[in-house]
């Protein structure tokens, strides 16, 4: 596996979190019954991150949450799929705008698996996407609402994301399987 291209630092993450989080704020007028969750893993201090920059803009808390769907993915057998592996959501979700947050839109398995996940928890006003990165590639009709960069790969290519809290540094890194 060889690193390819350096898709984003540091700023360039920083500057997509920062334009999500206005356009969410524009979407929804605001952030009344807007809620924020994190799918594990590197989708939580993404998520953390737009949060912090909408509590900057409007000036109040919107609310957040960690959603772990391991226990929901269609692509794992011989697990209970009625039950949440590690969820941490302490706002009720019916009635709200939830926006799920993930590092990788690929092949919508994940966003699927998490919408199944919220709709177990009660009946949101209506649920929007935000990643950092979209690869294409999608196996099931899913488009984010809210998308940091655009990113038309192979299926010989992998994109990485890396997350300060996680892996030291926030960047997006593209490598090839090939060579």
């Amino acid at each position: 596996m060889r690193l390819k291209a350096k898709l984003l630092d540091e700023q360039a993450v920083g500057r997509a979190l920062n334009r999500i989080a206005h356009e969410i704020i524009e979407r929804n007028d605001g952030i009344e019954d807007l809620a924020i969750i994190g799918i594990k893993t590197r989708g939580v201090p993404l998520a953390a991150t737009i949060a912090e920059n909408i509590n900057k803009v409007e000036g109040a808390k919107v609310s957040t949450g960690i959603l772990d769907i391991s226990l929901y993915r269609d692509d794992i057998q011989g697990q209970d799929a009625a039950t949440i592996n590690s969820c941490d959501i302490d706002f009720e979700v019916e009635g709200k705008i939830i926006v799920l947050v993930d590092d990788v839109l690929f092949t919508g398995r994940t966003v699927r698996a998490a919408i199944d996940a919220v709709m177990k928890k009660g009946r949101p006003k209506c649920i929007q996407l935000a990643v950092l990165v979209d690869r294409g590639h999608r196996e099931l009709p899913i488009k984010a609402d809210y998308v940091g960069k655009n990113v038309p790969t192979s299926r010989s290519e992998i994109v990485s994301v890396n997350v300060k809290e996680k892996d030291g540094e926030d960047s997006v890194l593209l490598y090839d399987l090939n060579e």
